[in-house]
């Protein structure tokens, strides 16, 4: 049996309590002027700092997934499961929105807008995963020099897209590869980052620099413009900006080497490891049901957000673990989850 790598293990424990952390800070952030300012500056440094999960994810998965040889019915067999987990949390979302929070819904958008705004990331990766073979294929046929161009390529039209939606400015065609989304850029930035990796050993100081860099640079940038113009500011803290990729694709890198590139837990750390990343993807699908239900009845200035915010992520992340937990050990549970 294939000893697991333990560093993917982490990234993905890692990434997922950010999510939780962005999803409630972005609601205190949000209340600009119900809350003071340090409780904004607060929320909106957690906020900044945790934008690197999203890339994370993605990354993971193009570092495991590009360049294996599957058989059209593996890839297939995971399409299917994504597709039953979209319908799924689609139809608990649907339910959960119109008779508790009263939130309107018109179950013809289902298949342009999710039921529930975190459920967009099911709808982003389940393309990628259509054309994935092809993708394999792809990057199994490319060498060092076409790796390079590959990523240079993807790197400007990134940063073309993302200059050109702040411009209000759409372009005619989108770009190859790239969309006008920049999601399938990081799940083969991910991929030649871990192909590559041995090559960037040495360069851990140098990864976390960009990453903190980066991030202190966008906190920055948001606490100016959010200041300037009197509410949250949310156009830099978007995964297409190039300072969240420039700290996601250094964020992921740092982890990937953390160790010599094959960090060593304990027995016991490995065992609640390996149970938090089991339910990892069930405790995202379901926290917002804790954190919209917290967002009915409280209000950001009600509670401090030096008290809220680290308080609600502890019980959202306990609650939602509890229950997925439980989830799994049904019959169809882990199809769910």
């Amino acid at each position: 049996m294939k000893n697991k790598n333990y560093n993917m293990e982490l990234i993905r424990t890692v990434s997922f309590v950010m999510v939780i952390i962005i999803h409630v800070t972005n609601y205190f952030c949000r209340a600009y002027t119900e809350i003071g300012r340090g409780e904004y500056l607060f929320s909106l440094l957690l906020d900044t700092a945790s934008r690197v999960s999203v890339p994370c994810f993605f990354m993971l998965s193009g570092a495991l997934l590009l360049g294996r040889s599957e058989s059209l019915r593996k890839n297939g067999k995971r399409l299917l499961r994504f597709f039953i987990v979209l319908v799924f949390w689609s139809i608990v979302y649907y339910f959960f929105n119109i008779y508790y929070m009263g939130t309107p819904y018109d179950l013809r958008d289902l298949f342009y807008i999710p039921t529930e705004p975190h459920l967009w990331y099911l709808y982003a990766m389940i393309p990628i995963y259509l054309v994935l073979p092809f993708f394999q294929i792809m990057c199994r046929g490319m060498n060092a020099r076409m790796d390079k161009a590959f990523l240079l390529m993807g790197s400007l039209a990134a940063v073309f897209m993302y200059f050109s939606s702040l411009l209000h400015e759409e372009p005619y065609y989108d770009l190859p590869i790239i969309g006008d989304r920049v999601y399938a850029f990081y799940f083969f930035l991910g991929y030649l980052i871990h192909k590559y990796r041995e090559k960037l050993k040495g360069r851990e100081p140098l990864l976390l620099g960009v990453f903190l860099g980066s991030t202190a640079l966008n906190l920055a940038l948001t606490a100016w413009k959010s200041s300037a113009q009197g509410e949250h500011y949310e156009r830099f803290l978007e995964y297409g900006c190039p300072l969240v990729i420039m700290a996601g694709g250094a964020f992921f890198a740092f982890m990937i080497l953390l160790g010599g590139g094959n960090i060593r837990l304990k027995e016991r750390t490995k065992s609640a490891v390996d149970a938090w990343c089991a339910s990892s993807f069930g405790i995202y699908l379901i926290h917002i049901l804790f954190l919209d239900t917290y967002k009915k009845y409280v209000d950001p200035g009600q509670i401090s957000a030096w008290t809220a915010v680290p308080g609600l992520t502890a019980g959202i992340l306990i609650l939602s673990f509890v229950c997925i937990h439980f989830i799994r050990k049904l019959p169809f549970g882990k199809y769910i989850s």
